[in-house]
């Protein structure tokens, strides 16, 4: 397609010359952009929430929804496997040449998905939907159904992913970090869900080792990400040492997958993973470590 958005490379590399703004423009598109191309059949728009109620109420002209407990997870919060993942793909209107642009409540965790199955050209609009609705922008409360396509499903990118038994084993392990992205209150144990409650038969609290560090100033107050300094002063309490392998988790993997992508796509560092079933699933598995 014509833009003037570049498409982002694949994993960037830490040790290439790295131009910060080029980075940042390749992964994020800016709302005057977006409203430019919103009738583009090259692009593709994914809305990501948790329920369809506020898609209901509204959203950009072509968007269809990605539910995450619907679409993302399994009945026991595991992520669904890759027959599911290409139904969704392609009733979703997307083929492999598609620009997909991700915005909601977790852009980031469609755009991860998208590039665990190595999908080239994936982006995430840098403003929430609010304030696209509040400037007055395309927004229309009819469902997109796009013509299905065919999207036959490579193999997925395990280097980006982490499943309960590379957790385990990254324990204690001073070459893998285990960073917990979710508030203070769920990572002492107080809570096991973001909004206050606990799950039956779960247990609350961390995985041992691992390193807590909220992911709310990533994003400044207007919804934006930082820029790049800005970034490396969030992340610089995490300590992570150059070289160390980090694997990131939350509850159902909507901020471990923006720590994610901050760390992978905006300040260039290489073997950051996302553990996809994150405390939802760990925290529901009688024999995993819980550290209160």
């Amino acid at each position: 397609m014509t833009s003037q958005q570049t498409a982002p490379a694949h994993v960037p590399s830490r040790h290439a010359p790295r131009d910060d703004s080029a980075a940042r423009n390749a992964v994020l598109v800016k709302p005057e952009w977006l409203e430019r191309h919103v009738e583009d059949r090259a692009v593709r728009l994914v809305e990501v929430d948790v329920s369809p109620a506020a898609y209901r109420q509204g959203h950009i002209p072509g968007a269809v929804l990605w539910n995450i407990y619907q679409d993302l997870k399994d009945a026991d919060y595991r992520p669904v496997d890759d027959a599911s993942i290409e139904m969704l793909f392609s009733r979703s209107g997307i083929t492999p040449e598609s620009t997909v642009v991700c915005y909601g409540y977790a852009p980031a965790m469609a755009f991860w998905l998208l590039k665990l199955y190595g999908h080239h050209d994936v982006r995430i609009l840098d403003a929430p939907r609010e304030t696209w609705a509040g400037a007055g922008r395309p927004w229309t409360t009819d469902v997109s159904v796009p013509a299905p396509t065919s999207y036959p499903l490579p193999l997925p990118d395990e280097r980006i992913r982490a499943d309960h038994r590379q957790v385990t084993s990254a324990i204690d392990d001073q070459t893998r970090i285990l960073l917990d992205v979710r508030s203070d209150l769920e990572f002492t144990g107080e809570r096991f869900w973001p909004s206050g409650g606990m799950e039956e038969g779960g247990r609350a609290g961390h995985v041992p080792s691992a390193i807590n560090l909220t992911t709310e100033r990533i994003l400044d107050e207007d919804g934006r990400f930082c820029d790049s300094d800005e970034l490396r002063r969030v992340f610089a309490p995490a300590g992570l040492p150059e070289g160390a392998e980090v694997t990131t988790y939350c509850t159902i993997g909507g901020r471990a997958s923006t720590a994610w992508f901050a760390l992978t796509y905006l300040l260039g560092r290489d073997g950051v993973r996302v553990y996809d079933g994150s405390w939802a699933e760990w925290g529901r598995m009688p024999a995993a470590p819980v550290t209160r």
